[in-house]
């Protein structure tokens, strides 16, 4: 099913976000599946199916049954919430609500917790916590599903009346579910609802979640900037140009295009830079070497009038520029006004492994990993291990919280922060709140 485009959801959002903001206690399994149901007329989608015998009355469902498998062997049932088949498990609590089933115990009561003016809840690492916990239910309710049905790429917690996090893991291998679409707007609160392409982004996670890729944009956006690249690759060897410097050459300019885009270099710059070339093309040389070996060196370079870092590693150390033609340097302005930050890094080591010859890429061992190697690698040696060390001192800062209070906890939480921070897994300037879903 096509969602409804935003701009035809004719329901009051404004009633929605009124009705449920307002809504305390009552029937908690009733609540939830009257806040979705009603979730899904505002954002376009279809209902849930009744559920039933047949597997095709349980794709789409509330209380979707699933069981367990215990290390001894036995089974333990269990119901998900909601569940899409492809689409995605939702764990639904109730923050608010006293004394039913999907009550987040002790969220309302924590002593940090506060409510901002839009009703947010914020400062409450309580509350957090549990959500994290409901998080990690949903994970094993994805594990429980029939292995014919694969891992759902996204998971959903919803605090019923308040705000829905989103976790996605389109790898297929439910080892790596993270914050989407970032760390900043994971946690969509019912007032967000008023944006058209929040809803979009709900309505998507229902009816199309693969297209919510971001590897696939990457991928879209690679593919043009290859196609570009090829171009002048193509126009070069007519002239005769070493395979090598080609290579080379078009590793530092895409290297280049990356740092302007991630303000590594000032905005603009080299695209700047470009624009002043294609108008005449023989002050390329010129340039694009100072500008290269100021990167090499850092300091102030002339060519665009702006100081530069120091770039090391010797990809600008021998910087040799190849002259370009008017259409070669309009075909790298043109991949240059790409957005970089959303380029696939396999346009590096392709081009990497082009510009060396058979036997010099034997001897370093320079192939081309492709992505989805390097994720079941890192998911496997670095994630998994990571968050298995946080879940437990999770544990520990729970016990102690309720033990010895708040600072016992904090401390042993700031400790694994320093670990991290100490063997350069995370970078020292993060704040130890960016663990709390790690």
């Amino acid at each position: 099913m096509v969602p409804t485009p935003p701009n035809q959801i004719t329901p009051n959002i404004e009633a929605f976000i009124a009705r449920w903001t307002a809504r305390e206690g009552g029937a908690e399994r009733a609540n939830y599946a009257m806040f979705l149901t009603e979730l899904c007329t505002l954002i376009g989608v279809g209902h849930p199916d009744p559920s039933g015998n047949k597997t095709e009355f349980n794709d789409y469902v509330f209380e979707r049954h699933v069981k367990f498998k215990l290390p001894d062997g036995n089974t333990l049932d269990g119901r998900i919430d909601l569940y899409k088949k492809g689409s995605f498990v939702l764990e639904a609590k109730q923050s608010r609500q006293k004394g039913g089933k999907k009550e987040l115990k002790d969220a309302t009561s924590a002593p940090n917790q506060q409510d901002d003016k839009r009703g947010r809840r914020t400062a409450d690492r309580g509350w957090d916590v549990l959500m994290l916990n409901a998080r990690r239910q949903a994970e094993d309710y994805a594990k429980a599903l029939p292995p014919e049905h694969g891992w759902p790429p996204f998971l959903l917690v919803c605090d019923v009346g308040h705000c829905i996090e989103v976790f996605a893991d389109f790898t297929g291998q439910g080892k790596n579910y993270a914050q989407f679409p970032d760390r900043n707007g994971f946690r969509i609160f019912l007032e967000d609802l008023h944006k058209a392409d929040v809803r979009e982004r709900l309505a998507h996670i229902w009816t199309d979640p693969h297209s919510l890729d971001p590897t696939r944009k990457a991928a879209k956006v690679t593919r043009e900037i290859a196609e570009r690249l090829a171009e002048v690759t193509k126009s070069l060897e007519k002239r005769k140009y070493p395979a090598e410097d080609v290579a080379l050459f078009l590793m530092r300019c895409l290297f280049t295009m990356f740092a302007e885009d991630v303000k590594l270099l000032p905005e603009n710059s080299f695209t700047g830079l470009l624009t002043e070339c294609e108008k005449n093309p023989k002050a390329l040389l010129p340039l694009l070497g100072e500008l290269w070996k100021a990167m090499d060196k850092g300091g102030f370079s002339t060519s665009i009038h702006e100081d530069v870092k120091i770039f090391n590693g010797n990809l600008f150390a021998n910087a040799k520029v190849v002259p370009l033609d008017r259409e070669e340097i309009g075909e790298l302005k043109a991949a240059a006004s790409k957005d970089w930050r959303e380029v696939e890094p396999a346009i590096f080591g392709a081009l990497l492994e082009q510009a060396l010859d058979p036997k010099e890429r034997q001897r370093l061992g320079a192939h081309y990993t492709p992505r989805a190697y390097v994720e079941r690698l890192v998911v496997a040696t670095i994630m998994e291990p990571l968050r298995a060390d946080w879940a437990q001192v999770m544990a520990t800062a729970e016990r102690l919280k309720s033990e010895s209070g708040n600072e016992a906890a904090a401390k042993v939480v700031r400790k694994f922060h320093e670990t991290l921070c100490a063997t350069r897994v995370l970078d020292p300037a993060c704040g130890t709140g960016n663990f709390l879903y790690v």
